[in-house]
């Protein structure tokens, strides 16, 4: 999964703030900077631009609708703003999308998930197997087999029909190499395969006899992602 890079522009503490905790809680996003000062931050992005910029529009010195037109195409850019009038214009201006405040987790998510369609780059065609070292030898895993992955340590368990296989190696280069729109982490131990979910009940996910737990850090970005695609 690529990860954004994205900075918060705001005069005002608990937006601010707000947009923060919803960054942090999704895996994708990564906060690179976070700035009252709307000349400050667009010294700073001139130097190092930002994958994404959440940008409120109401500010001294030089309001959003501005900043826009200086930074151009080196950033996305979602609004946040507590004014609805400036939506048309905003969207002149090519901005993913339009946040009004409050912003409410789930709207914040629908906001992110346009932003990462837009900027990640295509994924590369990745081969339909993996090639995994196991007691001594190289076995080949055919992704449609893996329903799912589970870290034990310094081992992998890799769960597929044909029985469980163990490798030695970390759970987050598994994730490196597992192609993002087959298999989604749902857990610091586990990834499972989007298509051997049979059913989510409260906060786990049935595979087969298995019973997958979510993760509070990974719970929003996977109901989003199962929402945008429709998958239960």
């Amino acid at each position: 999964m690529a990860v954004l890079s994205c900075v918060i522009i705001d005069d005002e503490p608990l937006p601010k703030a707000l947009l923060q905790d919803y960054i942090l809680q999704t895996p994708f996003l990564q906060l690179t900077g976070v700035f009252s000062n709307p000349l400050e931050a667009l010294a700073a992005l001139q130097q190092q631009p930002a994958d994404l910029v959440f940008l409120d529009i109401q500010m001294p010195e030089l309001n959003g609708l501005q900043l826009k037109q200086l930074l151009g195409n080196h950033c996305k850019v979602i609004f946040t703003t507590a004014y609805p009038q400036y939506a048309l214009e905003g969207y002149e201006l090519d901005v993913v999308d339009y946040l009004l405040k409050p912003i409410s987790l789930e709207r914040f998510l629908k906001a992110v998930a346009k932003a990462r369609e837009r900027i990640a780059p295509v994924p590369e065609k990745t081969a339909p197997f993996l090639l995994v070292k196991t007691d001594g030898w190289t076995q080949k895993v055919n992704l449609h087999d893996l329903l799912f992955a589970e870290s034990l340590k310094e081992y992998v368990a890799l769960h597929t029909v044909r029985g469980k296989i163990m490798t030695l190696q970390s759970i987050r280069r598994l994730e490196e190499v597992l192609p993002a729109e087959q298999f989604v982490r749902v857990h610091k131990s586990f990834i499972i395969a989007l298509s051997g979910m049979e059913g989510i009940e409260r906060n786990r996910i049935r595979i087969g006899s298995h019973y997958i737990p979510i993760g509070e850090h990974y719970k929003a970005a996977f109901m989003d992602l199962i929402a945008r695609k429709n998958l239960l």
